[in-house]
């Protein structure tokens, strides 16, 4: 089980960031209550709209959907109902991780659709094998705390490729995973292949190795999937990470007060629904907020707005009391540059100074589109270094080494000390970044650039790290589960072309 560093917000030890007052984070808590009673969502789904209606919201129902109007009460109702504190089950128990207040883990971007081939360095669609090797890497680094679907699998059938990346995961991690589903039918497919991993129904209900991953559409909309997903895992017994994606000056107000507000607004709708639905279900809350570059027309996760966003969203989530998951090292560059690394630095500190349970961003580049395997690498040192600054200064009578200080004296040499070599240890350690002297650096690397031995270093643990195995009855068991479902997408696809015509 890992309990990680902890930034240092009420804490006397631990640098952190405090972003809000207490009377601002209920300014924008009122504000929020007043937009889901009096405008409300949109909600796409009959049975999401029942649900609302019997949890005593109201609804004002239109052709193909309705807007639910929530009463204050029901908000902050239903968000007490969900648990504070969160362990996310790994397939390894060594792995599981323990999301506590301030509690500050790493994991990848998701969802990217291309990829930088680690061999040629040529740009080309994500796979299913892409899926599964990032996960190997990700589960070889330490700095990476969970799991999440780092790339698409493109080359599955529409419909089926949550269910081949969740086969791709399991295979090649024992670390806890977060994913979306394609449907409530994937979801009840992705259920059974981690029953199978886990050891059956039972083990999984008692330690779920998997989230789900759930988008509200911005603004303010619940779309039928969506609420469909979210109701399905309920039932299921399976955690939900709510996610709104919106985009300051697109999707949401052009200032970043106003989409707080209606992330905030998404977000505690999708739990109320949850929670309606299965009192007590584990709720993460979410975030993958920022601007829209009005410029270029792209939403920009290289942005000092998206660090600014997603910290304050993790100061939303300790308000309510709630794990979170909010973006920190995602970068706007086209290759994993300079850029790549002053992006990826400056939101994922924002992020763990304020207290971020799980920061995504690592890998990614091209605003979300393309992960790169050198990127993931250099992140995972740049994480193990914030892990270590947020841990801060400890002030102690150990600590501050009085005695020594008197030994050593005016003048002295505490390099050969007994007392530096008992410490030297508990100095950050690098293995990428280079902290030699030139002339021991070139002949160690023969001058090559830290990108090229990141690449390096990620070939060199895709061909030796083999992550916790699975039975070859298991393995055989996914694939059929695998290969039967998208059987049952193309029969319905087929019968559905069929009655049209």
């Amino acid at each position: 089980m890992r309990r990680v560093s902890r930034s240092g917000i009420g804490t006397t030890a631990g640098f952190g960031l405090g972003a809000f007052s207490r009377d601002e984070l209920d300014t924008i808590h009122y504000a929020t209550l007043q937009i889901l009673q009096d405008t409300g969502v949109k909600v796409m789904s009959e049975k999401a709209l029942e649900i609302f209606h019997g949890g005593g919201a109201s609804i004002e129902r239109y052709e193909g959907y309705g807007i639910v109007k929530i009463p204050s009460y029901l908000v902050e109702e239903c968000t007490f109902w969900a648990p504070r504190a969160i362990v996310y089950d790994a397939r390894n128990p060594n792995d599981d991780y323990v999301a506590e207040p301030n509690r500050v883990g790493f994991t990848t971007f998701g969802g990217c659709i291309n990829v930088i081939d680690p061999i040629t360095r040529e740009l080309r669609q994500a796979t299913k094998k892409d899926c599964g090797d990032i996960a190997r890497v990700c589960d070889y680094l330490d700095e990476i705390c969970v799991i999440e679907r780092s790339v698409n699998s493109t080359d599955a059938p529409d419909g089926t490729q949550s269910v081949h990346n969740l086969e791709a995961i399991l295979k090649n991690t024992g670390k806890h995973i977060f994913i979306g589903a394609d449907s409530p039918r994937a979801l009840n497919v992705m259920t059974e292949l981690a029953a199978t991993c886990a050891g059956g129904k039972e083990n999984f209900k008692k330690r779920p190795i998997f989230t789900v991953l759930v988008c509200p559409m911005s603004p303010l909309c619940l779309h039928d999937n969506t609420c469909d997903v979210i109701i399905e895992s309920a039932m299921s017994g399976l955690g939900i990470t709510v996610i709104p994606m919106a985009l300051s000056g697109g999707t949401s107000t052009a200032t970043l007060a106003g989409t707080l507000v209606t992330h905030n607004a998404e977000v505690l709708s999708s739990i109320v629904l949850a929670q309606l639905t299965k009192k007590g279900l584990p709720c993460t809350y979410g975030s993958s907020s920022t601007i829209l570059d009005l410029r270029f027309g792209t939403s920009s996760i290289g942005s000092p707005e998206f660090g600014m966003i997603n910290a304050s969203i993790a100061k939303m989530a300790q308000y309510y009391r709630l794990p979170c998951w909010v973006g920190g090292g995602a970068s706007d560059s086209k290759v994993p540059d300079i850029q790549s690394g002053y992006e990826f630095t400056l939101s994922a500190t924002l992020s763990a100074l304020a207290g971020g349970n799980i920061l995504f961003g690592a890998g990614v580049l091209e605003q979300g589109l393309t992960f790169d395997y050198a990127k993931l690498v250099m992140d995972a040192e740049m994480i193990r270094m914030i892990q270590i600054a947020i841990k801060g200064i400890a002030i102690t009578d150990e600590m501050l080494a009085m005695d020594v200080i008197h030994e050593v004296g005016p003048g002295g040499a505490y390099i050969t000390h007994e007392h530096s070599l008992g410490v030297m240890r508990s100095q950050s350690q690098s293995r990428l970044f280079d902290r030699r002297c030139r002339d021991d650096w070139l002949e160690l690397t023969r001058g090559e650039s830290m990108r090229e031995r990141a690449y390096e270093t990620a070939i060199d643990i895709l061909q030796s790290h083999s992550p916790i195995p699975l039975p070859d009855v298991v393995s055989e068991a996914m694939s059929e589960i695998v290969a039967e479902f998208e059987e049952e997408v193309k029969m319905t696809e087929k019968n559905t072309r069929s009655s049209r015509d």
